[in-house]
């Protein structure tokens, strides 16, 4: 038999293959894609190593893609594959390589590696979707952590309560998207406060809240306890409330985006649902369509105020004559002598309404707040989020701040935490905890740093603070060290602490608070005793366990110096042992967004 034609056959191949090879990996532009991929205008080019995005990207991802591409031409050029041994980091992820509705990044290189039977090529350098990196254009007031303080020296801690959640559901889309969020854009205190808690309601009406305060094991260190601070605000029925409400919204070129106006617009109709004929609506646009865009109506006209929502428009960049002070104007006259008179300002964090100085802008609303009438702020999508402005506007004007990055965001705030929202139970609450050297030898308020407050403050009833809206959870917690473990040396001129005959408190909290229609603030108190103290953090209940989880997690995220240890598997081991009956699913929500981290922060390897 003549064997020459398959011998010559196998020395062509061997010579041809790799070439064909190398050849099928340094192109993107081969038969599969041509049958299975419509031709697709590639994204502005950033970084050379930008892939196009998956064949398997869900629909809103292509969406997304199409929405930031420039027009599609004729014939498109054929993507580019990175070619280098090594990933390259890039500078701004693409929206197609987010992590899509919480799947593993697993099914994202399963659907890039499919065309190669399942194995992805090394020499492909496939870039991962990871960034450290703060969005371009979003802001965040800077701060330095809580740190270690010695009781000896510093026995008394005083803070402002913060209501808002901004916070969380910022690092909520940022981690969805693939994106480790900036570290100061993670506030710790508003990831705990996002979420209800069973505290017991104050046995009168009379009085706004009532604390549950209580001890247990700390997850993280096995030498410190973790002093958990709770208070849930009673709700009065809304059927009797009444409520005068101005929307002053951001019509600007920038809020012509899906995530902007069209869903501020659905937000706000779901707001109106919960409103009746008690209730007061106006509204005023700056920027682009500006003025007002309906006058106080009563909030029973529904299909009215619907149909001026709907003719707001995006575009331009000019701000509203006096748009600030026209939304204040029109609060006042229809202003409600025995309810909630409030503007709330929805914008994507362009705040050019008519006051161009920042500090003027907040002495005007702290000006207005003191003749009752609040702010609250909803922000709306990225990209141009000042986030420092809208925390200090909302602190300045009694309200509190909330991000809306979705519908169901939305619903949340504004259907299901609509009286926390509007209704106001308790002004200008403070918390002041004295330690007990005896003791105690050290203490670190976890989160709440931008609500500091001095000593003297406390009595102070002139010194702003924190406001409690109807049926809202806030939680503060400290991780404290008892007497023999501390880790700060004594000072060595300093006078020696010795317990007094028969006195065992751990701590003695003190709360101030002012009934909304009173100048004048209540005082409670309450020592926190050895009976509050539990062994073991399951017998302090579901919600000491969940609270705990979401301040390791806020820690590791923000690679804290003091709670970075416990790693992403015991935390999600801590969240689940606290989900409970979980109605709304948030907590189901908050134990994927800790794989969602895991994947994009992953646990240092362990030191053998």
């Amino acid at each position: 038999m003549d064997m020459r034609l398959p011998i010559g056959s196998a020395v062509i191949a061997l010579l041809v293959l790799p070439l064909g090879v190398q050849l099928y990996y340094s192109t993107a532009m081969r038969p599969d894609d041509l049958a299975l991929r419509a031709p697709m205008a590639q994204p502005e080019e950033k970084d050379n190593n930008i892939l196009t995005a998956p064949d398997g990207m869900s629909a809103m991802a292509e969406q997304e893609v199409a929405h930031e591409a420039p027009p599609v031409l004729a014939e498109p050029a054929p993507p580019m594959v990175s070619m280098d041994p090594a990933p390259v980091p890039i500078s701004a992820p693409a929206p197609a390589m987010a992590n899509r509705a919480g799947a593993p990044m697993a099914e994202y290189s399963q659907n890039m590696a499919a065309p190669f039977g399942g194995a992805m090529p090394k020499s492909m350098g496939i870039v991962p979707p990871l960034s450290n990196a703060e969005p371009s254009g979003d802001s965040f007031s800077s701060f330095d952590e809580q740190r270690l303080k010695a009781v000896a020296e510093e026995p008394v801690s005083t803070f402002s309560l913060d209501v808002d959640t901004a916070s969380y559901a910022y690092v909520r889309r940022m981690l969805e998207d693939g994106v480790l969020p900036a570290r100061d854009a993670v506030r710790i205190e508003e990831l705990i406060n996002y979420f209800p808690y069973a505290y017991p309601l104050p046995a009168s009406a009379d009085i706004p809240f009532q604390p549950q305060v209580q001890v247990y094991p700390t997850p993280w260190n096995d030498a410190t306890q973790i002093l958990q601070i709770g208070i849930k605000g009673f709700e009065p029925v809304l059927a009797d409330t009444k409520s005068n409400l101005v929307f002053l919204i951001d019509t600007s070129g920038s809020m012509d985006a899906p995530d902007k106006l069209p869903l501020l617009k659905r937000a706000f109709g779901l707001l109106l649902d919960q409103l009746s004929d008690n209730d007061s609506v106006a509204i005023v646009t700056y920027a682009g369509s500006a003025g007002i865009a309906l006058p106080p109506t009563n909030a029973g006209r529904k299909a009215d105020i619907m149909a001026a929502l709907d003719q707001l428009y995006a575009g331009g960049s000019t701000a509203g004559a006096e748009g600030i002070e026209l939304a204040y104007r029109l609060a006042d006259e229809a202003r409600i002598a025995d309810g909630t008179n409030r503007v709330i300002l929805a914008t994507d964090g362009d705040f050019n309404v008519g006051i161009d100085d920042p500090e003027q802008l907040k002495h005007f609303i702290a000006d207005k707040r003191a003749s009752g009438i609040g702010l609250s702020v909803l922000g709306f999508g990225r990209g141009n989020l000042d986030d420092a402005t809208m925390q200090a506007l909302a602190q300045n004007g009694d309200g509190n701040a909330s991000y809306i990055a979705s519908f169901a965001e939305a619903k949340k705030v504004l259907v299901e935490e609509i009286g926390g929202t509007l209704h106001t139970i308790a002004r200008d609450v403070k918390v002041q905890v004295e330690f007990n050297p005896a003791m105690i030898a050290e203490y670190r308020l976890i989160g709440y740093e931008t609500r500091a407050l001095n000593r003297e403050d406390f009595n102070n009833d002139a010194v702003d603070a924190g406001d409690v809206g109807a049926g809202t959870s806030v939680t503060a917690l400290y991780e404290i060290t008892p007497v023999g473990s501390g880790r700060i040396d004594p000072l060595r001129y300093g006078e020696s602490v010795r317990p007094e005959s028969g006195s065992d408190e751990i701590a003695f909290l003190k709360m101030r608070y002012k009934l909304p229609d009173s100048d004048v603030s209540q005082l409670i108190e309450m020592p926190v005793t050895p009976d509050l103290v539990y062994g073991d953090i399951e017998d302090a209940g579901l919600d000491a366990q969940f609270a705990a989880a979401i301040a390791a997690f806020g820690q590791k995220l923000k690679s804290s110096v003091y709670g970075s240890s416990i790693s992403w598997d015991e935390i999600k081991t801590l969240a689940r042992a606290g989900r409970g009956p979980d109605e709304g699913g948030y907590r189901a929500e908050f134990i994927r967004l800790v794989d969602m981290a895991a994947m994009l922060k992953p646990d240092a390897p362990t030191k053998r």
